[in-house]
């Protein structure tokens, strides 16, 4: 497949120390897929003048000279850091968000930073980050937190559940493993809730929740070995009520975090959250949202 051919890898970028940051993340992935890399900034034109009668009458909006050369000297940042790589630019007038949900249509993978959200606006709108990964048609590569090295040594944790979502996310993680050579720990946090209605004691209703959750991990670790011969993988079991708060502690000496999505999210997962939304917000490394109905990533070499 060419490089015109090939589905890129997208990366937002907007001038902010965590979208260079991205940015760099970006160019390694794109590098490891043997992919292009495409640069996009989103940017939502000023309405100084106010809006004309008709408004598609005029010159379309355009980006300041700035924010051209922010676009212009990323791209040559990462070419001379990564000269193999195919670098474009792109700048759209529909806001980072709208632009990257779009050219997720035609990605490998979309490469998004993470700000902290301090403002109430952000906590209710969400961020880009947050946008992008409950919207995106493709996988999303959230990088936090923003002075995350590329090349970081920790594990690649794999959160699984079971569900077809969760494979997805072994799949992702297996594929991220081999990329970068580095152990991939199996993840699964299972929890054992008090029945009333039920005869059996807890202490009986918590073993059987802890040996099926073995028996998860166990058979997610020999499928991926046998898909992925030679990987190294190990099994993880976490016992906790919360998930996301389980996986957000194990991601502390983590490379990268990946997990599923199931589809698109709408207001009750923007006011609710997700545990891969809470991860994206509150994980101590990148996190990959795998989707279970998406293109898949491409295979690693």
């Amino acid at each position: 497949m060419t490089a015109a051919a090939a589905r890129p890898v997208v990366a937002g970028v907007d001038g902010s120390p965590g979208s260079l940051t991205a940015a760099r993340h970006a160019a390694y992935a794109a590098a490891t897929r043997s992919l292009p890399l495409r640069l996009v900034h989103g940017f939502l034109p000023a309405l100084d003048h106010g809006l004309p009668e008709n408004p598609y009458d005029g010159d379309p909006p355009a980006p300041g000279q700035p924010e051209r050369r922010m676009l212009t000297d990323t791209a040559e940042r990462l070419r001379r850091e990564w000269p193999e790589l195919t670098v474009s630019t792109r700048q759209a007038p529909d806001g980072g968000a709208a632009t990257l949900i779009e050219e997720s249509r035609r990605a490998d993978l979309v490469v998004v930073g993470d700000r902290d959200r301090e403002r109430l606006g952000e906590l209710l709108l969400g961020s880009v980050a947050s946008q992008v990964t409950g919207h995106a048609h493709c996988p999303v590569l959230v990088v936090r937190p923003p002075d995350r090295p590329v090349d970081h040594p920790g594990p690649v944790i794999a959160g699984i559940d079971g569900s077809p979502a969760g494979d997805a996310a072994l799949i992702a993680a297996a594929h991220e493993s081999v990329r970068r050579s580095r152990l991939l720990v199996v993840a699964h946090v299972w929890w054992a809730a008090a029945v009333r209605e039920t005869r059996e004691t807890y202490a009986g209703i918590e073993a059987t929740a802890m040996a099926d959750a073995a028996e998860l991990v166990v058979a997610a670790v020999a499928n991926v070995q046998a898909r992925f011969p030679g990987i190294i993988a190990e099994e993880k079991l976490m016992r906790g009520p919360d998930p996301a708060r389980t996986l957000v502690e194990a991601s502390r000496e983590a490379g990268l975090l990946v997990v599923g999505a199931r589809g698109h999210g709408g207001l009750a997962e923007l006011l609710l959250g997700s545990v891969s939304q809470r991860l994206v917000q509150y994980a101590r490394c990148p996190v990959l949202v795998a989707r279970a109905q998406s293109a898949p990533l491409s295979p690693p070499g």
